[in-house]
This record gives structure tokens, sequence and C-alpha cells, in this order.
């Protein structure tokens, strides 16, 4: 695949015989100054893309690409824009000798775009630590502030400062476990130079300090103040915003700790609250004075003040040796992600409609100290499938296991190979986002559901467009089809659900006048039932023959029912909710026979295998997680979205899994 540098491009993947760009029309350029190949984008910002590349000159090593396009006009303000841009490359390659900052490895200017050539980190983010093994405990905690400190003094030093210190911008290399600062943009210099608009804003909300959210002003104690907030984010698993009082003017941090049943020493607390003084004189001044307090703090053991199970620091930490790794790191996953984990430009996109998941902060419970759960060993991320340009909201494995289908925001559908990855089809059609999936039992039939109030049929294997369904008067948000492969049910927010008769299309039954807009459907076994779920956090069941109301489950969920199955003998419904549980009801009786909890934002989707024995969900916790039905035991849990799953899929042979989230991307996974 060659890949457009339009950085407006919305379906940047091309073929490799491709001149001109199927999507924008742009040229392309196969190698980039001759030697570097772009593979695909990996974020998007307000300056530009950053894009994965391979080094054809150097073996094929991947690289990363960060590209900036300046809105100047003429060729004075580009040639200045230019200028401002080699002093700041100079200056980062000279950050690039420190061995915990990516190198730089060239920079140039390109049909009037400017590119920075930067080596590639392989490894966790530590917002992806989070996802995989819990809130961290004062021991991490320690560890992050000696890794990272030393780091921000060298970077102070050469007049530099990061601007953006996140928990997505701090890897731990797989190589040696040491902490690497990535993301160093040039974003301010060039907008304070080229913009007509003083003081731009630069960092990321709730982890920026107030001089550079509103005047666009940094100081070194302005990074300072951005690590303490990712502490107190990675200690609380809550955002940072959440954690302070603004009547009173104080932080929460330490109170929500406690109420979660954790603790923390008065030395490290106190370093924590001074980084994260509201006025900057009253901050740490430089990395200097806070590694003098913290290695006075590194001298003492972490005690009963700490995470339970912790009762003395590693020695590397016990040392004031501030930098080095510690002794015990954190377990390196067995198979890195096929997706890189190095970090790319934030972007400044708003979140669409509220009754799509939340884009939030990762929250996980789970003991920070933990190994990943039992029974875990062999799951792993298979493949990452790229190419929608906006969060991917649904997906769907065909019922013989070949193909896998996804839909988004971007309007498209997108039908790849399940066991390469190769993007086979792309389907037009919707004139907005895509909501949810169904394929029939034979293979032959999709079916979309979107926000233009429309379902559509789809011959899977061609792509083309068969039929589409009107009836709904509001946004299609959920779709199934029966076992059987003869009926099709829908559900919208004009609040019905609706039945259809698969081959024809033909409207059988409307279910209308329902409390909420619906937001899952589900066919029982024999065909006899239709369960309903939605925003008024009920559960309805009802007769497919009759069109009656059978029952309103009982004690439903506290907030909306995102997703809703019923497991193959017909006996048990299982249902996912917004207040970040699963329940198992006895369908006859309409009571709850178990609540899975675990999650720890909301579930958006739930996948049974073939026996109905394996429960698959995804959360707006970034985390996949699998549940034995029969028991409610976790069996584990799969951590490597870096944004909200929104959709889950389970392969027939139980043995694959795909999931759709926000950060754009479709995951397959080997859970067998």
């Amino acid at each position: 695949m060659t890949c457009c540098l339009n950085p407006d491009c919305q379906q940047p993947q091309n073929p490799d015989d491709a001149e001109f760009c199927l999507s924008c029309g742009s040229k392309l350029t196969h190698l980039l100054r001759g030697r570097y190949r772009v593979v695909r984008p990996l974020g998007q910002g307000g300056f530009g893309r950053t894009y994965l590349s391979v080094d054809e000159d150097r073996l094929s090593a991947r690289c990363v690409i960060k590209q900036f396009s300046p809105q100047v006009k003429g060729t004075k303000s580009l040639d200045k824009a230019v200028k401002l841009f080699q002093q700041e490359a100079e200056r980062l390659n000279e950050l690039g000798e420190h061995p915990q900052i990516p190198t730089l490895l060239a920079y140039f200017e390109h049909d009037q775009r400017l590119y920075l050539i930067q080596q590639f980190i392989e490894g966790q983010t530590l917002l992806q630590e989070l996802a995989q093994y819990g809130v961290f405990g004062e021991r991490r905690i320690r560890e992050i502030m000696a890794g990272v400190l030393p780091v921000l003094k060298f970077v102070h030093d050469h007049q530099v400062i990061h601007r953006d210190i996140t928990p997505s911008n701090i890897i731990r290399r797989f190589s040696d476990n040491k902490l690497v600062l990535i993301d160093f943009g040039v974003a301010k210099l060039l907008s304070a130079e080229t913009s007509s608009q003083p003081g731009t804003k630069i960092g990321t909300e709730g982890y920026a300090p107030m001089e550079q959210l509103r005047g666009g002003k940094a100081y070194p104690a302005s990074d300072i103040y951005s690590l303490g907030a990712t502490c107190i984010y990675l200690l609380t698993q809550t955002k940072p915003d959440d954690l302070y009082d603004p009547l009173e003017g104080c932080w929460l941090w330490r109170e929500r700790l406690m109420q979660q049943g954790g603790t923390i020493s008065d030395a490290i607390a106190h370093i924590l609250n001074k980084m994260l003084k509201d006025l900057v004189n009253e901050r740490y001044q430089s990395a200097d004075a806070v590694m003098r307090d913290l290695r006075l703090a590194l001298s003492r053991p972490v005690g009963a003040a700490s995470t339970p199970n912790i009762s003395a620091a590693p020695p590397s930490l016990s040392s004031p040796r501030i930098g080095q790794p510690t002794s015990s790191p954190l377990p390196k996953p067995s198979t890195p992600s096929s997706a890189p984990a190095q970090s790319s430009s934030n972007s400044g996109s708003s979140a669409p409609r509220s009754s799509r998941p939340f884009l939030s902060a990762p929250r996980v419970s789970s003991p920070p100290s933990n190994p990943p759960l039992s029974g875990s060993q062999g799951r792993r991320c298979l493949l990452t499938l790229t190419g929608h340009s906006r969060w991917v909201t649904a997906v769907a494995i065909s019922p013989d296991g070949q193909r896998v289908a996804s839909g988004g925001l971007d309007d498209a559908i997108k039908i790849w190979d399940l066991g390469t990855g190769e993007l086979l089809l792309t389907l037009k059609g919707h004139t907005k986002p895509v909501n949810c999936l169904a394929i029939s039992p034979d293979c032959q039939i999709l079916i979309s559901g979107s926000d233009d109030h429309t379902l559509k049929v789809w011959n899977l294997a061609t792509g083309a467009l068969l039929q589409t369904l009107s009836g709904h008067s509001r946004d299609v948000n959920a779709v199934v089809i029966h076992a059987g492969g003869q009926l099709l049910a829908s559900g919208g927010e004009d609040r019905t659900a609706r039945v259809w008769k698969l081959g024809t299309g033909e409207p059988l039954q409307v279910f209308s006048n329902l409390a909420g807009m619906i937001r899952a459907v589900a066919i029982s076994p024999d065909g006899q039932m239709l369960a309903s779920g939605g925003l008024d956090n009920q559960i309805k069941l009802w007769s497919l023959r009759t069109g009656a109301l059978v029952r309103t489950f009982a004690k439903s969920h506290y907030s909306a029912v995102n997703a809703i199955a019923i497991t193959p003998n017909g006996n048990t419904l299982i249902s996912a909710s917004k207040d970040k549980t699963i329940k198992l009801w006895n369908i006859d009786k309409g009571e709850v026979i178990r609540t899975l909890t675990g999650h720890t934002d909301s579930v958006n989707a739930i996948a049974l295998n073939s026996n109905g024995k394996l429960l698959v969900s995804g959360s707006s916790d970034t985390t996949l997680k699998l549940w034995n039905v029969e028991t409610g035991e976790l069996k584990g849990t799969l951590a490597d979205h870096i944004s909200s799953v929104n959709a889950v899929s389970i392969s027939p042979d139980g043995r694959r899994v795909a999931s759709a989230s926000s950060d754009t991307t479709v995951k397959i996974w080997q859970i067998a």
C-alpha cells in the first residue's frame, strides 16, 4: 500500500501501483526523499500527521515521520517557517543525544510541508501499562519520577520545554525497560511566529497548567506540573480535571486515593502537591529541585503508607542515584503489539453525539503490582487494521471466519481478510456514520445501520449495494440477524425496534413508543422473542408472534443499556451497560443470575462464542475482557487499544476476536 501525504486526506491508503490518491486526487510520493516509505498514519493533530514509515536505505528499519503543515501564505512566510523549523530541528537533534529521547534522523521541506524523521521506539506507553496492569502504586510512581526527571533536566538545560507530558508520551522501551520521553513538537515555535494570534494554546487539557492553556506560555515549571498531573492520574485512575476543586482552589487527589483504598507516603504526596501548584512561582522551578526532594524520599522504603503488597522499594529506587531503571521492571508482553506504541500527534477533534461511547481517560481497577491475569498466556494482538480515518464503531466477523467488516464515523464500511488483514473492499453508500453491522449465516449478506436513518443491504463478496431499508426516522444504532437467516431486527434513536424479512426487506413488525432510544437488540435462538435495551436503562422482551410485551426485566441497570446477547440455549440474556457492569439474566423469570464487574468505564459491546460459554466485552476503559459465562470468572484482559472499544465480534471457531475502537483501528486478537 502507498500512503497519501495530504494531511486532509480522509482515506490515505492506496494500491502500490497508484500514481494519484484514489480519495483526494493528490499525487502520491512512493519514497519520500527517495528513501522513506510511508506505511500508514499513526495520528493527526493541528499541524499535520504522524506516520509509521520504513527507511529503505537502512534495511527497512522502522521510523516515525512527523509532518507539519504551517498555515502560512506566500513564499516569504514559508521560508521563515522553514528557517524556524530548521532551528528547532537542530535543537531536537541535540536532544536526541540523550538515550531516553528518540534520535532525530532527518529534517527537510517537501512540497511546502515540513518533515521530521525520528527513531521509532518499540514499547508501551504508561497509558497502555495502566490499561494492562492496573493503577500504579507508590513504588511505580517513584520509579516514574526517578526515570523521567533526569530526562527533563537534560531537556531544560538545552533551553527546550516539552509542553505535552502525558501518560501517552512516556514509553517504557521493551529492549531495556527504560522510560523514553517522546513527542517533542515544534508546534509552539511555528505557530507563535507564523500566526496572527499570539500565545497559541499548547498542551493537553488536564495535564497542561493554566499558563499554557490561557496564554501559550511555558516554563520548566510547566513541564514539572504536567509530570505531577501524569503521576496523580496513574495513582487514582481519575482524570486530573476531576481531582481539582475550583471553588476551594485545591487538589483532591489524595482524598480520592483514600476513597479507593490506596495510600501514599507524606514525602511523595508533598512532592506531588508542590509540582501541582497553580502559581508558577510556587512550584518547583527546576527538575533538579524536584530530584533533591525525591532523593530524600527514595532513601526511605515504601512502607505501610503505600500499596499494601509492596514492602520495600527495589534497590534502584532506594538509591539516591536518580534515573536508573528498576531492578524489577514490569513484565514484558510475550509478543509486542502489531500497533506501534510510538505516540502520535494529539487530535483536536470533538466527541460525537452523546449516545456514542464517551472518549474518556482509561480507568482500570486491578491491583497495580499484579502480573497479567492468570490464563491470559497466548492471548495477543495479531493484527492492527488501519484505514478508517475516524472512530470505528462497528465490527462483525463472517460466520465462515474468512472476513471481518468494520464501519465508523467516516461513513465507510471496510471488508478485510481476517487471516492476513488485507483490505478487500471499501463500501460507500451511507451519508452519515455507520453504527452497526451484521452478516448473514450464509455469509452472502452484510447489513449496516447508520446515522442517515437507513439500513443498507450489501453483497458481502462483491460490495454491491442490494437494497436500502427505510423506516426509522432517526439514527439506527443496532442490528441483528437471526441464526435462521430469515429475520432481521434493528433499533434506533426514534425509540422503535423493527423486524424485517431478510430476503426481501419487507417490514414485519414495529415496536414503537418505547421509553428510551434503542441501543441494542437481540433475537432469541428459537426466533420467538425480541429483546431491546437503551437509554431508559431497561431491558424489554417482546413476542415476535403477537407483538406483545412479555416482560420488563426488574432491577435493570443504573444507566443506559448498550448491548444485549442471548445464549444459544435461549436460557440466559446478557446485557452490558454504561454503568460499567454486565448482567446475566434468567430469561424466563427476568431475574439477575449474576453481575460481572471489572470494567472501570462504560461497557459498550459484548459477544458470545458459538457454545455460549465464553463472553467477550469491550469498554470505554480501552480494554476487552474475557469471561466464563457459567461461573462469571474473569479469564483475561486484552489491552492494546488506546481509546474506547466500541464493538467486538468472535470468530466461529472461538479462536479470534475483532475489536473496533475510537483510536481509529480494528484489532484482531488470538484468544485460544
